[in-house]
């Protein structure tokens, strides 16, 4: 199951784990959302102990949001080693996210 990220414990979730991670910033309101949300977690179970998935609701945790200028959503967002290697805006297929998340695994 995909983790529930927040303004509090981003930086001990993301920034320090020795794990690639996938975050995807999202809103109850936002369609493409709620289209994406299932997708993730089945990222999240499918990755396992290899990777780190969670969720940002933009509109409880607005300091990530600002910090990493998230203006559209859904944005998922890939970091390594705490830096963003890579992101993925809007709603796409599964294997898109997939394989953008396998990329870091090497």
């Amino acid at each position: 199951m995909a983790l529930e990220i927040t303004d509090a414990n981003f930086d001990e979730v993301v920034l320090k784990s020795d794990k690639p991670v996938l975050v995807d910033f999202w809103a109850e309101w936002c369609g493409p959302c709620r289209m994406v949300g299932p997708v993730v977690e089945e990222i999240a179970k499918d990755f396992g102990d290899k990777a780190v998935v969670g969720k940002v609701n933009v509109d409880n945790n607005p300091g990530i949001s600002m910090k990493f200028g998230i203006r559209n959503i859904p944005a998922l967002l890939f970091f390594k080693n705490g830096e963003i290697v890579d992101k993925q805006i809007g709603a796409v297929p599964k294997s898109v996210l997939s394989d953008k998340l396998n990329k870091q695994l090497v």
